[in-house]
């Protein structure tokens, strides 16, 4: 049976009803993971789980060591990895509290540590030691395998959601510019968060099946009323996890029923 990832993203740091049998900081060749490595088990399935932003939710995004993070969940056997992404809306369909399951991703980052592949460590040497320049096929940036898995567990389940969307990348910490906002409005975009890069196609260059599951947690810089205030993020993000909860365990035992 092929393991199963959770990466926790704002407001949720640690996963309720989570029974841990092992919890335990992962050095790997790029570093410690953002925190530790937890193993145990989700209604009597078992799971990996790994905080993105550590277990006080202290590391900004663009600091976050998602070389570190990926690899360790693939050494722990980890194929398919659920991330969960708190996120704005662009798209004024998208209300906050909502879920969404996104298919495609537009990067505005810069300066991240993107690839496996840079020289030093990796997955793929050849003869001699030498590191193979890669350019992963990144057509559909979500594994549309585990995308279905989760659209067919939230249909059982009841779960009203968006079942696809752009995920634009920016750089943070800062939220956006109301300009800003409007340019990824016309570059398609339908909501705008700050870690499905690179930690995305760090997945795909380590073979690991990786999908979001996103909570709108703002109407983007322009679209409401006023400032956006870490109030409102945290109440909307608070309203939406249990639902998040609900999918991951119902998207978990649908990976593990059809094996």
């Amino acid at each position: 049976m092929r393991g199963i990832a959770i990466i926790g993203g704002t407001g949720l740091t640690s996963l309720p009803g989570l029974t841990i049998s092992e919890e335990r900081r992962v050095s790997t060749p790029f570093g410690e993971t953002s925190a530790a490595l937890i193993k145990g088990q989700l209604n009597e399935q078992p799971v990996l789980f790994l905080a993105r932003h550590g277990s006080g939710h202290t590391i900004l995004p663009h600091k976050v060591n998602y070389r570190a993070n990926i690899w360790a969940l693939k050494e722990a056997d980890a194929y398919y990895i659920l991330a969960i992404n708190a996120v704005g809306a662009v798209n004024p369909s998208l209300k906050p509290a909502q879920l969404v399951i996104p298919d495609q991703i537009i990067d505005y980052t810069s300066g991240r540590e993107m690839t496996y592949f840079d020289g030093s460590v990796s997955p793929v040497v050849q003869a001699g030691g030498a590191v193979p320049v890669v350019h992963v096929d990144f057509t559909e940036p979500y594994c549309p395998l585990l995308r279905s898995h989760l659209l067919e567990a939230a249909h059982k389940s009841g779960i009203e959601l968006a079942g696809s969307g752009t995920y634009g990348v920016t750089q943070g910490p800062r939220l956006e510019t109301a300009a800003e906002i409007r340019r990824m409005a016309q570059d398609g975009c339908d909501m705008v968060g700050m870690t499905a890069m690179p930690e995305a196609v760090l997945a795909r260059e380590l073979d690991c099946c990786y999908a979001s599951i996103s909570v709108i947690a703002n109407l983007a810089a322009g679209l409401g009323e006023g400032e956006i205030t870490m109030t409102e993020i945290k109440k909307y993000i608070a309203q939406g996890m249990g639902e998040v909860c609900s999918l991951l365990a119902a998207v978990i035992l649908k990976i593990q029923s059809d094996g």
